[in-house]
């Protein structure tokens, strides 16, 4: 059973009344892992197995990778650890994809083999902890940080509940030690943080993300009753409620984080600000995208050899990127086509982000061509299958058309946005993310009294997180 956003909050105060009575870093530690080994398997407690397994392999190849004489050595051992990750991601989550696949090709040649999928269950967060735990090792390989000897620590790093099935993924150069280490003293600025974080996060998932994910869901379920104008509506929708049920869940997680004594990457920059794709890659799910920059873009190659191996790179690390999001053909659609207008948007401006400070209305046209392809790319990854998309698309093009339930899509869908750009433009003008605790107690009270309100009003009807089946 997944977790709820109500059931996530009552654990984590579970937690946090236990961890005021520890006051050693072992007795800490012990906590956190028993914690995020019982928030993981209140799922499935078999799968405990794999995290288990991940851990291990990962803690006994990172010490051999330190202690190797040879470089071949240490590469074997960085393979091993390569291959035991990723083997396991692969088979649970995409083997039954690619026999569908095979499937699906040689019907289409006129073969018909007697084959059936493993109907093979995902283990929630594998992405996120498997992505998190092979970092580790080749950050061990390249000398960013030194292979620890204590198991637990690891185990807790791999394993910690807070972020462990929705990221961000942190990289063990800055959550490690902060495992290993005495933890700071939580003052009371960190409490008025952690508060405004999970308030905030809480409500960009109850309000805003489970609001639009019920018209969403009706428009995606019932197609066919569609036109073309609900469903590209169905699709912006979409874009917000995975942008605030993922950041909501973000700014819960690293609001924990700060009243344990231990900081979270931010994982969101106002990404709905963004003129380029690019700029959106550097404001969106960052621990992601600077993952594939760090452990993928760049070992392909980079900007290194030259303009065509360039995009070359940049498409495999989208398509990738893509495919990391679900086993599923709109998902990898979904990775080529933020490649391919992240490449056109090189290829026309020549450089990757804008330069200097736009006008209002170069802004405002260069933020609403970008959102309309990113939603277009987010329309097809919303999509049961490829022929659920062709559908959609199909309407887009040939019945947008104005009708009153458009209109029933449109009030909430439009209410949320204007939240969500009023709250990032306050955000961007004052370049700060804490700009709300900042703000007079007047604008203060009047924020966190309508948040508290509204999440009343309408947060009796949790949901999972949708990163959780990631």
């Amino acid at each position: 059973m997944l977790f709820n956003s109500v059931e996530f909050i009552a654990f984590c105060v579970v937690v946090l009344t236990l961890y005021r009575l520890a006051r050693t870093v072992r007795l800490q530690n012990a906590l956190l892992l028993v914690a995020s080994y019982l928030f993981y398997g209140a799922w499935d407690w078999r799968f405990l197995i794999l995290i288990a397994f991940s851990t291990l392999v990962d803690y006994v190849t990172a010490l051999r990778i330190q202690d190797a004489e040879s470089a071949g050595a240490r590469k074997r051992w960085l393979t091993i650890s390569m291959v035991s990750n990723l083997g396991l991601l692969g088979f649970f989550k995409y083997w039954d994809f690619g026999v569908r696949s095979m499937l699906a090709l040689l019907d289409q040649v006129g073969m018909h083999p007697n084959v059936h999928t493993l109907e093979i269950i995902l283990p929630v967060g594998i992405s996120f902890y498997t992505f998190q735990s092979m970092s580790y090792t080749i950050d061990v390989y390249r000398g960013k940080i030194k292979a620890t000897r204590d198991l637990g620590a690891f185990a807790l790093y791999v394993a910690y509940f807070p972020q462990l099935v929705a990221g961000p993924i942190e990289r063990s150069t800055s959550l490690l030690p902060q495992i290993t280490q005495p933890r700071r003293r939580v003052s009371r600025e960190d409490v008025r943080i952690a508060c405004l974080w999970i308030l905030l996060g809480y409500f960009k998932k109850v309000v805003i993300a489970d609001t639009l994910g019920l018209m969403v869901d009706n428009a995606y379920t019932h197609t066919d009753d569609m036109t073309g104008a609900i469903m590209y509506a169905a699709g912006a929708g979409f874009a917000l409620q995975v942008y605030c049920d993922f950041a909501g869940y973000s700014l819960i997680a690293r609001g924990v984080s700060r009243l344990l004594g231990i900081d979270l990457m931010r994982n969101f920059r106002m990404p709905f600000l963004s003129r380029t794709t690019s700029e959106a890659w550097d404001r969106w799910h960052i621990s992601l995208s600077t993952w594939l920059r760090d452990y993928l873009y760049i070992p392909l190659g980079g900007s290194r050899g030259g303009t065509l191996m360039r995009y070359r790179n940049l498409m495999l690390t989208m398509l990738l990127g893509g495919l990391w999001h679900g086993a599923a053909w709109p998902k990898v659609f979904w990775g080529g086509w933020n490649g391919a207008i992240l490449v056109l948007g090189l290829v026309f401006r020549g450089k990757s982000k804008p330069d200097g400070k736009p006008s209002l209305f170069t802004w405002v046209r260069q933020t609403a061509v970008f959102m309309l392809l990113w939603i277009s790319g987010l329309v097809v990854f919303r999509s049961r299958d490829m022929d659920h998309a062709f559908v959609i698309i199909g309407k887009v093009f040939t019945d947008f058309r104005w009708t009153p339930e458009l209109a029933i899509y449109l009030k909430p869908l439009l209410a949320c946005y204007a939240l969500i750009y009023a709250y990032h433009i306050w955000q961007e003008r004052a370049d700060n993310e804490l700009v709300l605790l900042e703000a007079n107690r007047y604008v203060r009270t009047a924020a966190y009294a309508f948040m508290l309100i509204t999440i009343a009003v309408v947060g009796f009807r949790p949901q999972p997180f949708i990163y959780f089946q990631f």
